[in-house]
């Protein structure tokens, strides 16, 4: 647990001691106020988490923006509750090494790294592509609706491997990570940690998934409500409600999210899973909330419970459900379009425009 006390000390909420200038930067661009919405939120933000930590006011920067897709299987998944079986998690991990998937599109085309990392996939995947590492707590979690889906010292260990990533990432240079997932049953999984932690009833928490039917959707329900009643009275720790219900890719998320705003760079944060693990981050840490961009409103229906809870608004609203980090990487413009106008939008003065 001292590592995990260690990252979890190192972070520390933002001061916004440079809030006031950089809202008043803004404010004189050539606009009216709040003309652009949303991009100005994106832009204040990014401006007081880059001020604090060059301790000066800056100009804004998107350094070598990196996602990270964790996939692991799910023991849940033996009952049937997604649209495909539990192999097709390996068989998308060998796709995204091959570029065949969205989010190679979508990086690609938005000029984004790419990390694929094995976290605990039934069938250990070999692989010398250079974006590939391997950082496996097990073949898959255990049934969560009978037992729990991990260790004690699995779950510490996704963590702080998990960190142990993104601080790799960090140290290349990059100032923006965002973190995507493959698994499959992993909507289940995320669904049962919503309920375990904010007491949301089963059938607002769990949602069709990749699109399962509704005799699936019961059985979903029905799993995940058992394992609720299984770890009754245990559901004050996030950490204890991570090991009983969670997956081993949730759990990296978890720790890389943590490493990302100890270092206090950008977070982005995907659709319902990647929401999930940043609601158990900001349960462990409350402070890591400061740091992180939501990218999308994900179909998922409870998605937008996640939203209120963590008082976010996406940037982006395109009706997706897919996961691997394709809201990150498609957000990516938006950090780009708000340091721009941050940076070399004019100012009334200089412009000469009088108002």
């Amino acid at each position: 647990m001292s590592t995990l006390s260690s990252i979890f000390d190192a972070v520390t909420p933002l001061s916004y001691g440079f809030d006031k200038d950089i809202r008043l930067k803004i404010d004189n661009k050539t606009k009216p106020p709040g003309a652009l919405g949303q991009l100005e939120t994106l832009a204040r933000q990014m401006a007081n988490v880059q001020c604090e930590l060059k301790g000066e006011f800056v100009e804004l920067e998107v350094i070598s923006p990196t996602i990270m897709v964790f996939a692991a299987d799910h023991g849940v998944a033996v009952h049937g509750v997604s649209i495909a079986p539990q192999a097709v998690t390996e068989q998308m991990v060998h796709n995204f090494l091959a570029g065949g998937a969205a989010i190679n599109c979508f990086c690609f085309a938005n000029d984004v790294r790419l990390k694929v990392v094995d976290c605990g996939v039934i069938e250990p995947i070999t692989s010398d592509n250079d974006n590939f590492v391997v950082s496996r707590m097990g073949a898959g979690t255990k049934d969560f609706s009978v037992e729990p889906a991990m260790s004690r010292g699995q779950v510490e260990a996704a963590i702080s491997q998990g960190a142990a990533l993104a601080f790799a990432e960090l140290s290349q240079g990059t100032n923006v990570m965002g973190f995507g997932e493959m698994g499959i049953g992993n909507t289940s999984s995320a669904s049962a940690i919503l309920a375990a932690l904010t007491d949301m009833p089963v059938n607002e928490a769990v949602g069709l998934g990749t699109g399962i039917n509704h005799d699936q959707l019961f059985v979903k329900q029905q799993l995940v409500q058992q394992a609720l009643s299984r770890i009754e009275g245990a559901t004050e720790s996030p950490l204890v409600v991570l090991q009983q219900l969670g997956g081993f890719e949730i759990a990296h998320m978890v720790g890389a999210m943590l490493a990302c705003a100890s270092e206090k760079k950008l977070i982005l944060v995907d659709g319902f899973i990647s929401s999930v693990a940043a609601l158990v981050a900001v349960k462990l840490k409350p402070q890591v909330r400061d740091y992180m961009v939501f990218c999308h409103a994900s179909a998922e229906k409870a998605h937008e419970k996640v939203m209120q809870i963590l008082e976010a608004q996406p940037l982006l609203k395109l009706e997706m459900r897919l996961g691997e980090g394709t809201g990150c990487a498609l957000a990516i413009p938006l950090l780009r379009a708000a340091a721009a106008f941050y940076n070399d939008m004019a100012t009334f003065e200089s412009a000469q425009v009088l108002l």
